[in-house]
């Protein structure tokens, strides 16, 4: 009998093997094993990279516009003002009018238009600071709100006022955008509780 063959099972005992070979060591951490991928942790979340599934605190973008929706509400009370003003100014220029040439220029400028303007623009601004206030509580109502306000801004913003209306042209894409992205489907979706 030969006590150097390892495969000798009345040879002498052999040495533990050291840590690292063989069979796994008591307070080291167990290896995958082969065949199957290790699953994630229980604790990861699986909605749009947020813990949990949904965000805590409003996204940037959404936030952004938040802001948008209340820079929109300024330009509507500075638009509302110059259209206000602009039609008591002509109304009363073209009553006291002496000059002929005077009353037949302003005589062709309608003055219930730009009232009808006016009273358009105060719905759309209390619209504007609704959507504004319900952004931090709001469900997907308000996000399908913001993208109706969004579209339907930049399409008007662009027929009758294009120089005016760009600012209004270019916050309404960035609202109807910024509310529908995935950080705000995920702000909008989120739980209540």
């Amino acid at each position: 009998m030969s006590f150097g063959d390892p495969n000798n099972p009345y040879g002498q005992p052999q040495q533990q093997p050291s840590p690292g070979y063989g069979y796994p060591q008591q307070n080291q951490p167990q290896q995958p094993g082969y065949g199957y991928p290790t699953a994630p942790p229980v604790s990861q979340g699986y909605g749009g990279g947020y813990p949990g599934g949904a965000p805590t605190t409003m996204p940037s973008t959404v936030s952004a516009a938040r802001v948008m929706l209340w820079v929109i509400a300024g330009l509507q009370v500075i638009g509302v003002l110059l259209y206000a003003i602009g039609a008591v100014a002509i109304s009363a220029a073209s009553d006291s009018a002496e000059d002929p040439a005077l009353k037949d220029a302003l005589g062709d400028v309608p003055v219930g238009m730009m009232w009808a303007i006016s009273v358009f623009a105060v719905g759309w601004l209390v619209y504007a600071i609704m959507l504004a206030v319900k952004f931090k509580s709001g469900g997907n109502g308000v996000r399908v709100a913001a993208l109706v306000f969004g579209i339907i801004t930049a399409v008007l913003s662009i027929y009758p006022f294009f120089l005016i209306g760009l600012v209004h042209l270019v916050l309404g894409i960035l609202i109807a955008v910024f509310a529908g992205n995935a950080n705000g489907k995920a702000w909008f979706n989120r739980p209540r509780y």
